[in-house]
């Protein structure tokens, strides 16, 4: 009697276990090094943070967090290898506003869709993206580069890291919200670029704040707006473009953490609470606001909901100024 009793018991407790094989595992996790890929080179934004987060998660995790540079392609190569991943939260990626929102607007055939076949796990940060003149141009603010770019259409340029690219979109964005045409002059990347501007081959930038600061500094170009919706706190010297001359303008780089498709919920919100956690330090937030980087972790679903926003956004932006990759 005790022995068939104690038999049902056991029947019981495995029948159980066998309907939520995947929660044992995922209560597990992670007992192994996780690998996170960064689509671009070492030394850029989406590096940078991906460095100060993978470095939080081995902390808080426990396991090493191990950073794989993938470039090539505009970041589609690394964005595949991540598709295909498998979706046990052993492989993440740290991804931008180009290969999320702009790519696949400016390639015919993406061999992925962002939403789709990615799991969304926390928006991480923005990068404000400072407009700056040549000193030779004659303006000192955003309604002086309006009023200029109107009265010489198609004279005023700027100057961009390349074709799609953020700073190529912010400028895209300010000609159809203010009615201007200021030509676009892309080049190799944010140095050439900047290179252009300071020199004064170039007229105007947006530019990521810790490429152009110091020239700022050194008053070799003025700057006249910051693309955020808010001043930078470390930065509060320097308007937004939205009040310094043109209502509405918002135009930023951001930088979030995604996963292959179907990774199992309770991992994502463990990867979730730890990037949250790290970015919400105070250490790593002074340190990113003094390097020009704003903190804006999120939840997966306001992930999502924002990843909408933006391909509605830069969709339209792209069709508008019709661009394609180069």
């Amino acid at each position: 009697m005790f022995t068939s009793t104690l038999l049902r018991s056991f029947a019981v407790v495995l029948g159980v276990l066998s309907l939520c094989p995947a929660a044992a595992l995922s209560q597990a996790y992670p007992n192994k090094p996780i690998r996170l890929i960064v689509p671009f080179p070492a030394g850029g934004g989406v590096d940078y943070i991906g460095r100060i987060v993978g470095k939080g998660l081995s902390e808080r995790l426990g396991q090493q967090v191990l950073v794989d540079n993938r470039p090539g392609a505009n970041a589609i190569l690394g964005l595949e290898a991540l598709k295909a991943s498998a979706p046990d939260g052993y492989t993440i990626a740290a991804a931008s506003a180009g290969p999320l929102a702009v790519n696949p607007f400016i390639y015919a055939k993406l061999p992925h869709d962002t939403l789709k076949d990615f799991t969304h796990i926390a928006n991480m940060v923005n990068y404000p993206l400072l407009l700056v003149s040549h000193p030779s141009l004659p303006v000192k603010n955003v309604r002086e580069l309006i009023a200029l770019a109107r009265a010489k259409p198609g004279e005023v340029t700027y100057a961009s890291p390349g074709s799609g690219n953020s700073s190529h979109l912010a400028g895209e964005l300010f000609n159809s919200m203010a009615k201007v045409k200021i030509l676009h002059i892309p080049y190799k990347g944010m140095a050439p670029a900047v290179v252009s501007v300071v020199s004064g081959e170039g007229q105007i930038l947006y530019s990521s704040i810790p490429s152009i600061l110091p020239h700022v500094r050194a008053g070799r170009v003025r700057a006249l707006g910051i693309g955020n919706a808010k001043r930078v706190p470390s930065l509060p010297e320097f308007p937004t473009i939205a009040e310094a001359g043109l209502p509405g303008y918002e135009a930023y780089a951001w930088a979030g953490m995604i996963g292959p498709a179907n990774m199992p919920r309770d991992i994502v919100m463990r990867l979730n609470k730890e990037i949250v956690a790290t970015l919400s330090q105070k250490d790593v937030i002074d340190r990113m606001l003094a390097d020009g980087t704003v903190p804006t972790p999120s939840s997966p679903e306001e992930f999502v909901a924002y990843m909408k926003s933006e391909l509605k956004k830069w969709g339209d932006v792209v069709r508008m100024a019709n661009i394609k990759a180069e």
